[in-house]
């Protein structure tokens, strides 16, 4: 009777006994237990979907990045060059200037925007741009802005066929993504087959993907920052950061419980706020080093040229900065399709028109602005270079000594929002494969849940692993029935933007 006792007070008190090789009783915190099974099932996953195909100059190539680059500037040319020229109009669009309150749909287009803006704005900007400077200098972020210009389209691509083929059920509410375009759309043309297959292996793959960059990167960096500013690692929680994840799962179980319209209630309120909070706090440490700008952005554009990267010269630099890019606005990772479907609107590619700013606000504006605050500190040639979120915290703590601080809270919020607003990409998905009974729904968002726990209690290395390859797995299908699809999303345009001139489309103020 005592062995079970026993056991289970060292359960509540974080450690657990375990036989070592000299058959010694060692005791093990959970989160060494939870590391010691997560982080070699993360590393295989990483291998197997970031296999190179080529190595340039020392450096190997993974086949998945020239995938994603490839159809960025693919569909960037093909739209001739819609992430430019349609940026006055995505505007309007969320201005509800062409949109009718009788549209199908849940929410608004800026609700949508947000929705998706919070799985993507937060901590792929903040501590994402701090790793890709740490692995790939300075320059991985000239790189960075770079590809976030051209994944505009993809963007644009993805999203307005999101909507044109998604299902609408007589409740009111939605179903849609690249599942749905998938097999849809390939129907079709004739290839149901490939659709359906498509369709199925990208659900399992947003699976993974929401327990994996959608959840486990998020509550990991939230609960870093939160430890420092409690004392280190130490303390309770410091020991035991599954705490951490066990008080964030619950806080998140509340809030997707309501589905679409509770996240989107949700997001509308923390995202702008808290992107709106962090970009000012950025330009104030821009504005205290205005003299340092030029050489910060020299530093940036000659990393970036010469190639002079921590990760192996310039193709180590450019290929982090393109998947730090990718992580952080998820286009042609097909996510963001999923959440713009719920949009009220009866034209579809003005969806696109809208998710196109995903990428711009994101990736230009939120990750230049960290990279610059990094970059002019100097914090990323220091001690915290191997911790993302430390990292982008000492940076603004050499202007703004409080700023830890409100960096915990700003983390914590935007972790949350991108777990709440991924545990709808997730569902979405896992409903497709596993059916959408009450039942079903239920097991997904409680396996979400566990996994905000294990998520708070591993390596960040660990993490990554997991979370890239999960997402850019995403990829593979979505890209390609992008591309058989896109001729569809081009018409459209080219109709809708011929009735706006035309003065075909009723407006409304």
């Amino acid at each position: 009777m005592r062995k079970p006792l026993l056991l289970c007070l060292m359960f509540l008190t974080g450690t657990l006994p375990a036989l070592a090789q000299d058959q010694d009783i060692e005791e093990k915190s959970i989160d060494m237990m939870i590391n010691e099974f997560f982080n070699p099932a993360a590393d295989a996953v990483f291998s197997v979907i970031f296999y190179p195909i080529i190595t340039l100059k020392g450096v190997e190539v993974p086949f998945i990045l020239l995938w994603l680059i490839t159809g960025a500037i693919v569909f960037t040319f093909y739209l001739n060059f819609i992430n430019i020229r349609g940026f006055g109009t995505a505007l309007d669009i969320i201005k509800g200037k062409y949109t009718h309150e009788g549209d199908p749909g849940e929410v608004t287009h800026f609700q949508a925007l947000t929705a998706a803006l919070s799985g993507t704005v937060g901590l792929g900007n903040i501590a994402g741009v701090a790793v890709a400077i740490a692995t790939g200098g300075p320059g991985a972020t000239f790189w960075m802005m770079l590809f976030g210009l051209f994944s505009m389209s993809s963007k644009f691509v993805e999203c307005a066929l999101g909507v044109k083929f998604r299902d609408e059920h007589a409740d009111g509410s939605v179903s849609g993504g690249p599942m749905y375009y998938l097999r849809k759309g390939l129907a079709g043309k004739g290839m149901g087959r490939l659709g359906g297959f498509l369709a199925a292996f990208f659900s399992v793959m947003a699976i993974g993907a929401s327990f994996g960059g959608g959840n486990m990167f998020q509550v990991n960096q939230a609960a870093q920052q939160f430890v420092v500013i409690t004392g280190g690692q130490d303390t309770m929680i410091g020991q035991n950061t599954w705490i951490f994840g066990l008080i964030m799962a619950i806080l998140v179980a509340v809030v997707i419980i309501g589905g679409i319209k509770s996240i989107a209630r949700v997001t509308e309120r923390i995202v702008p706020f808290m992107t709106a909070f962090y970009v000012i706090s950025a330009i104030i440490v821009i504005v205290t080093n205005i003299g340092q700008v030029p050489d910060a952005f020299a530093t940036i554009v000659t990393g970036a040229i010469s190639g002079e990267a921590f990760g192996g010269g310039l193709i180590g630099t450019l290929i982090t900065g393109m998947r730090r890019a990718t992580f952080s606005n998820e286009a042609g990772v097909g996510s963001a399709a999923i959440a713009h479907s719920a949009v009220k609107t009866s034209e579809p590619v003005t969806e696109g028109f809208v998710a196109s700013l995903e990428p711009f606000v994101d990736t230009v504006v939120v990750c230049t602005m960290t990279a610059l605050v990094i970059v002019i500190s100097g914090a990323y040639k220091g001690e915290n270079v191997n911790d993302g979120i430390a990292l982008t915290s000492e940076a603004f703590a050499s202007v703004i000594d409080w700023f830890p601080y409100m960096l915990s809270v700003a983390v914590i919020l935007f972790a949350f929002s991108t777990m709440i607003s991924w545990s709808y990409y997730g569902v979405k998905a896992w409903t497709y494969v596993f059916g959408k009974s009450n039942i079903s729904v239920t097991i997904y968002k409680f396996i979400f849940c566990i996994f905000i726990v294990i998520g708070a209690s591993v390596s960040l290395s660990g993490v990554i692993n997991f979370s890239d390859g999960m997402l850019f797995a995403m990829s593979l299908p979505n890209i390609l029935g992008c591309y058989i699809l896109a001729p569809l999303v081009k018409k459209d345009m080219q109709s809708f933007l011929t009735r706006i001139k035309k003065g075909n489309i009723e407006v409304y103020d």
